[in-house]
């Protein structure tokens, strides 16, 4: 049955590497249970229930997606966009946290509805597969990033920015160690290497007195606080325009670079780069940014920790399916999930990280337009900490190198109108 529903052996899979991929990518996406709360809870939102509501917006629309569009890509409250919400929306909106959310639902209805027509699919498959690549390149260096400071690799420093963290530091040297274990145990062609690294950097820091034994099962908290609480009718406003659009176009832009990295990453994309049964793909994305905007969440989004999952075998939905059982499971084995600690999933990230960093490798590095722009996207996710923001700096750069060197005749509409979008962004936003 599980063959028939999602094509296991024409996609190359079975049933226990589906399963086992779905766990590598909750491994490296079950920190947001405990973050996202966490930093909503800034907002003045109730964190119990944004626990709840994290827990089932990642398991409901991960199985949306495993079920409708049959892909390996495991959703969940993105991080940066949950910080947007918290430290830019809710102030702006005088510390109203429901009206914040009614423009999460709005954004994602109308992310919807573009869903629905060619539009959407239209702009995503016109992006031109040198950007695809500079994007995939990008977004594993930012999960590098991500993996780098979970670890306590590197550091912020006032003069530089960054720094060499401190190496002394037993989370540091185990996170360094759980990473060698992984690159070592891949290179040997063992299966679950990602697993066995995460869980051995847990137990070692559960023994060692780093992380406590938080218990086995708990009942979930009430999600009542943050259920149904959003202020759609407030959002309509038009005041609230700017920050409706400038939150869709962000999802637009994630939401593209995520698909587009963990497909290529998969060996999903055809021989003209495009993403097959892209149009469901997009409609699972964007109902499960509404779904959790009425769950109490901020939005919810393509994941691109998916990639753990990608690298262990998962090829098709099944891999989805049991993320979100995972999720679902979470609910009521919060405290045992709480035991693995940041520094634990940061090797799996680092290691996928350099996975998808070999995407650079396509690029074609004899011409200064093609290359220049893929660079600027691969460069600027990480250091502007944000995927969207790299990739429209990477389409204007394009733009405007095609426009300089005479060759506007390659410039797409699509491509246009995103470097277009983004500029105007930039200048007024």
């Amino acid at each position: 049955m599980l063959d028939r529903t999602f094509g296991l052996t024409a996609a190359g899979s079975s049933v226990p590497t589906e399963l086992r991929a779905g766990l590598a990518t909750f491994l490296t996406m079950a920190y947001i249970m405990f973050v996202n709360p966490a930093i909503l809870e800034k907002a003045g939102m109730d964190h119990g229930a944004v626990f709840v509501a994290t827990c089932l917006a990642a398991a409901l629309s991960s199985a949306i997606m495993g079920l409708y569009a049959n892909y390996p890509i495991a959703l969940a409250p993105g991080m940066g966009l949950n910080a947007y919400f918290a430290f830019t929306m809710v102030p702006e909106l005088g510390g109203n946290w429901q009206l914040a959310l009614g423009i999460v639902f709005l954004s994602g209805a109308l992310f919807l509805l573009i869903s629905l027509t060619p539009l959407r699919e239209w702009l995503i498959n016109a992006i031109p597969l040198t950007l695809k690549l500079g994007i995939a390149a990008g977004i594993g260096l930012f999960l590098a990033l991500i993996g780098l400071q979970n670890a306590g690799l590197v550091a912020a420093d006032p003069v530089t920015l960054v720094k060499l963290g401190d190496l002394s530091e037993a989370k540091a040297l185990l996170a360094i160690a759980g990473f060698l274990a992984i690159a070592g145990l891949a290179a040997r062609k063992v299966p679950g290497a990602i697993i066995f690294g995460v869980i051995a950097v847990t137990l070692a820091a559960v023994w060692l007195g780093l992380e406590p034994w938080h218990g086995l099962a708990a009942m979930p908290p009430s999600l009542a606080p943050t259920f149904l609480k959003m202020d759609l009718a407030g959002a309509f406003r038009l005041g609230l325009l700017t920050m409706v659009l400038t939150l869709l176009l962000v999802m637009l832009l994630d939401t593209a670079g995520t698909l587009i990295g963990v497909a290529r990453q998969a060996g999903l994309l055809d021989v003209d780069g495009r993403l097959p049964r892209l149009r469901q793909a997009l409609l699972a994305d964007s109902g499960g940014a509404m779904l959790g905007a009425a769950l109490g969440t901020s939005t919810t989004t393509a994941y691109i920790e998916s990639a753990a999952g990608v690298e262990e075998g998962g090829r098709t939905g099944l891999t989805a399916l049991m993320v979100a059982a995972l999720f679902l499971a979470s609910l009521f084995l919060a405290p045992l999930a709480q035991t693995v600690p940041p520094y634990a999933t940061a090797p799996a990230l680092l290691f996928v990280a350099c996975l998808m960093a070999t995407s650079l490798g396509a690029i074609p590095w004899d011409e200064p337009t093609e290359y220049i722009p893929a660079l600027t996207i691969a460069l600027m996710i990480p250091l502007s900490y944000s995927i969207a923001t790299g990739i429209g700096l990477g389409f204007i750069a394009y733009v405007a190198l095609k426009l300089l060197s005479g060759r506007m005749h390659e410039i797409n509409a699509a491509s246009a109108a995103i470097a277009g979008a983004f500029l105007l962004k930039l200048i007024f936003a």
